[in-house]
């Protein structure tokens, strides 16, 4: 988190942001095995994403 943080304004995180992120890299994921799947592919790339 300090590589992002840049001005050093957070000076810590919550226990839902773990939470938080979990759910919406399962929605990021879910979308691009979508895209995979449309596109006749069984191979996740970084395309999809």
């Amino acid at each position: 988190m300090k590589e992002l943080d840049k001005e050093d304004i957070i000076s810590g995180v919550a226990d839902e942001v773990g939470t938080a992120l979990e759910r919406k890299n399962e929605e990021i994921l879910l979308d691009a095995i979508k895209r995979a799947k449309a596109n006749g592919r069984k191979t996740l790339q970084a395309r999809d994403i």
